[in-house]
């Protein structure tokens, strides 16, 4: 997929991938792919194992790389697959180079997690890795606020490969002015904060959003994208309400259960176990109640 194609199908939804473990810890790679399956069926154009919603920091090398085979092989041809890397830069290449062989068209760079971030090395950080893979489309994930458009016009210049940008910082007004000093025209701008925050970037030049949400419900939130493409934000803000009770389950106590509430929504579904790694913690009955409470609102089932 030539980089234009991958650059056209981010401005849609990309669905990042929740990883469902066995009773065994192991992943569970029926449901897993099953639930990729449904979200493609549902008209999802991207689809992102390896993300946050992932676990990507709580699975292994080896589970990496298998959640990339079974995305890859339960996709097939029907969307694109953009990979998540990370870590230190010698294994951020490693995975990029496996994603590359594998056979995903792109990969999302996540934001360096060292506490100690210098605005050249983050520019340096994200070269080494995406000229190692010149022939994949690279989409950088922001959610440091001091990245400026500036840096993300040097890392474009250095790699032609870099197509896309996923913006995560909670500011519209930052994404904004990031967006027109980089080059609005230069990359795909991605909602980096889901469904809730999409409107209010789309108003300012988004054309994409990540979604979490699409594990459980992808007709949703492509209807939400439908509708912010459309210029509809009256339509989009009717779903934006309906979801508003899950999404904000999710962001609470600074996105404590973020993965949990998915996981959970999809063990009441029947879909997989809501099994989640540590620093992640289940729900209490009273919040699963909750999310029960939101699935059937939306008729699921």
């Amino acid at each position: 997929m030539a980089f234009d194609d991958v650059s056209a199908q981010l401005a849609g939804v990309v669905a990042i991938t929740v990883t469902p473990f066995a009773e065994d810890g192991t992943i569970d790679e029926k449901a897993y792919g099953a639930i990729v399956e449904r979200m493609v069926d549902g008209g999802v154009g991207v689809v992102t194992p390896n993300g946050n919603t992932s676990e990507f920091y709580q699975l292994s090398e080896a589970e990496q790389q298998r959640s990339v085979k079974v995305t890859l092989e339960a996709v097939g041809n029907r969307a694109a697959v953009v990979v998540g890397v990370g870590h230190d830069p010698e294994s951020a290449v490693r995975a990029a180079r496996f994603a590359d062989e594998a056979g995903a068209q792109g990969i999302m760079i996540h934001q360096p997690v060292n506490p100690y971030v210098a605005l050249d090395g983050w520019v340096e950080y994200h070269r080494q890795i995406a000229l190692t893979v010149p022939e994949l489309s690279v989409i950088l994930y922001v959610r440091n606020p001091r990245i400026g458009g500036a840096q993300i016009a040097a890392l474009k210049e250095a790699c032609p490969n870099v197509v896309g940008v996923k913006y995560a910082v909670p500011d519209p007004v930052r994404f904004a002015s990031v967006a027109r000093d980089a080059g609005l025209d230069d990359f795909t701008w991605v909602a980096g904060l889901a469904e809730l925050s999409a409107p209010g970037y789309f108003a300012t030049g988004a054309t994409g959003f990540t979604s979490g949400l699409a594990n459980v419900s992808p007709e949703i939130s492509v209807q939400i994208f439908n509708s912010l493409k459309a210029g509809e934000f009256a339509a989009a803000m009717v779903l934006w309400e309906l979801i508003r009770p899950f999404e904000e389950m999710r962001a609470a106590n600074e996105s404590a259960n973020n993965v949990a509430v998915v996981k959970e929504a999809l063990a009441q579904l029947g879909l997989c176990r809501r099994d989640v790694r540590p620093p992640s913690h289940p729900l209490t009955e009273v919040e699963r109640a909750k999310v029960g409470d939101v699935v059937k609102s939306w008729g699921l089932k």
